[in-house]
């Protein structure tokens, strides 16, 4: 919605998937997407709150959308508020998980267990 509107993007993915975002902004760029219009900043553990934290506390940064745990979802709309931010949050999921018919239901058992305790 963001690109249709207008808008350009910055993608801050988790520190321990980066791979699948910058994948995709290459995917968009070869697809003719302008370049700096879908922006990633991937950043290790050691330093990803204070990106994300740069990111809540400009002014030019008009709304975030987070996916993942409702404690930092909290924190991270708590840290909106100063600059008013639009926010969309997705928290609290469960590992949800899709096995279609044809699948090896053993290894979907063995993915699906992964999932679940990957952060325990």
């Amino acid at each position: 919605a963001a690109l249709a509107a207008g808008c350009s993007m910055v993608i801050k993915p988790a520190p321990d998937t980066p791979l699948s975002a910058l994948a995709i902004a290459e995917l968009a760029e070869r697809a003719g997407l302008p370049v700096g219009v879908l922006n990633v900043i991937p950043a290790g553990f050691e330093n990803a709150s204070s990106v994300g934290d740069a990111l809540l506390e400009s002014t030019a940064v008009r709304k975030i959308s987070f996916t993942g745990s409702t404690n930092v979802g909290k924190l991270l709309i708590r840290k909106s508020a100063d600059t008013c931010k639009k926010v969309s949050m997705e928290l609290g999921g469960n590992a949800p998980f899709i096995v279609f018919d044809d699948a090896d239901v053993d290894a979907a058992v063995d993915g699906a267990i992964a999932a679940k305790f990957r952060n325990a």
